[in-house]
């Protein structure tokens, strides 16, 4: 018999944890995702999805840090790169409730308050006056890692270029490199159009560092979106942007990027695959007709995917869901539904979240009973049973057994630390005076999961049980969820002092 100490068995726990990330490139899937008339197609098998959107897979907004006062537009935010661990539980959250592919935010673009906002970006300033945008390395590796887990986990990505709007950075900041209007972006013999094209050609053609795979051979790239919300988009604008996309990456799938009208001349054009909208109330169009509309519109030339829609009730948006599923005009139907949107766990405990203008936050996976005013619950479910029907089932499938959290090194019991497991829903807390027990519950059924989390002041569960000085204690933790529950955790220790 081998006996492992603490330190041993702590350490091949992670070992196995980030084994995934360090393994030979994983071949999760057969084919691209190719286009048939108004299917996508995965192989000869129809492929169609739903889901929530996660937009912050690659960089997250760190909103428990609240506003930056040093950019001066007053509404600039903090933002982060996310760790391998949160990376990947994020990616394990959606395709353990059944999610098959997803869209994510686009990439960001540098802005002249971000050294002081502490925010790095995708998108760095030319080198010179007249030269092209450079790739931030630092933040593409986060990117190739998004790529890479997607690949090995078996979710498909839908990434759009360049924004619209402001927030993380869009066409405005990209034309002022170059001194131009933010309405530049859309001229196609403008600099900033050409730095665009830039951006396109050399993320692209980059090279994977954990794959080594070019991204235009990425299978777990389903396809390239012109943009998020390009509503200025023009003919010549989209005809010359897809074929540089399809020239550039022939076997990946091209987007209109455009929203709150579908384009006559993308219906056309060879190289536009996939067209979409957004539904918001603010726009007049968050109601399931949009959806007969648009498919009208279409009439079957292109493949139709509803890219986001929220910021509303749980039973109008799942009427929204319900009528992406079923709603049929000439035979065509909805390839795929995001609601807006989801946030995922932090590596040390809790969730990232945000909060709109309209009051609602950001949803949560698999969802915590807690969040009822956000009606989580009810979104989370509308989501998993939409998947669900979107493959032919009729009600949502069953949670998976989760798998074991993180529990991380133990500063005091008071606070404790934990990377929530992906489809957890609640977990016990149990405590020992030796490695091999007997263990002792000290919590249970303690939620990770409310909104508004801050981990510099709150604390999600702290040892209500008296201690001894000089006392080694050892700690564990088992997540659960309605299926059953997972194995413990890792095992850390504290020390009561004398």
């Amino acid at each position: 018999m081998i006996f492992k100490t603490h330190s041993t068995v702590k350490s091949l726990f992670l070992a196995c944890l980030f084994a995934g990330l360090l393994a030979a490139p994983a071949l999760a899937f057969e084919h691209f995702i190719s286009r048939d008339g108004h299917q996508l197609k995965d192989g000869n098998e129809v492929f169609r999805f739903a889901g929530i959107h996660a937009p912050e897979l690659h960089r997250i907004e760190d909103q428990a840090r609240g506003k930056c006062l040093d950019d001066p537009r007053g509404w600039g935010q903090y933002f982060k790169w996310p760790t391998a661990q949160e990376q990947e539980n994020w990616i394990q959250s959606l395709v353990l409730t059944g999610h098959k592919a997803m869209r994510v935010y686009v990439l960001s673009i540098a802005t002249q308050w971000d050294q002081a906002c502490e925010r790095e970006t995708h998108i760095l300033p030319p080198n010179t006056a007249d030269g092209m945008p450079r790739l931030n390395e630092a933040a593409m590796v986060h990117y190739d890692r998004m790529i890479a887990l997607a690949d090995k986990h078996g979710l498909r990505l839908i990434l759009p270029f360049v924004d619209h709007w402001k927030w993380w950075g869009g066409r405005n900041d990209l034309a002022a490199f170059y001194g131009e209007h933010e309405d530049d972006f859309y001229d196609i013999n403008s600099k900033t159009y050409a730095a665009y094209q830039s951006i396109i050609k050399q993320v692209t053609g980059r090279t994977n560092t954990f794959t080594g795979r070019k991204y235009n051979e990425e299978k777990a790239i389903m396809a390239w979106e012109t943009g998020n919300e390009l509503k200025l988009s023009n003919e010549s604008f989209v005809r010359t942007t897809a074929t540089l996309i399809k020239h550039q990456a022939p076997n990946q799938l091209v987007i209109d990027g455009t929203y709150l009208k579908v384009n006559e001349f993308s219906l056309s054009d060879p190289n536009v695959d996939i067209i979409t909208n957004h539904f918001y109330t603010v726009n007049g169009n968050n109601n399931p007709e949009q959806i007969l509309k648009d498919l009208k519109a279409i009439n079957g030339k292109k493949v139709y995917f509803i890219g986001e829609f929220g910021l509303d009730s749980a039973a109008r948006l799942n009427s929204i869901m319900q009528a992406a599923v079923h709603q049929q005009y000439n035979g065509a139907q909805a390839a795929g539904a995001l609601f807006w949107h989801f946030r995922g766990h932090r590596h040390d405990g809790g969730y990232y979240w945000h909060k709109e203008v309209t009051g609602h936050y950001a949803y949560h996976l698999p969802g915590s009973p807690e969040n009822y005013r956000n009606e989580e619950m009810a979104m989370a479910d509308g989501a998993r049973l939409a998947i669900a029907q979107m493959d032919g089932a009729q009600q949502m499938q069953p949670l998976p057994v989760p798998q074991a959290p993180v529990l991380r090194p133990i500063d005091t019991p008071n606070n404790f630390k934990w990377l929530g497991a992906p489809v957890g829903r609640w977990y016990r807390f149990e405590r020992a005076m030796r490695e091999d027990g007997p263990w002792q519950i000290i919590g249970d059924g303690i939620s990770d999961g409310r909104n508004g989390f801050n981990p510099a002041t709150d604390t999600l569960f702290a040892d209500p049980m008296p201690r001894q000085a000089g006392q080694t204690y050892f700690y564990r933790v088992i997540a659960f969820n309605e299926t059953g529950q997972s194995i413990p955790s890792n095992i850390e220790t504290y020390t009561q002092p004398e």
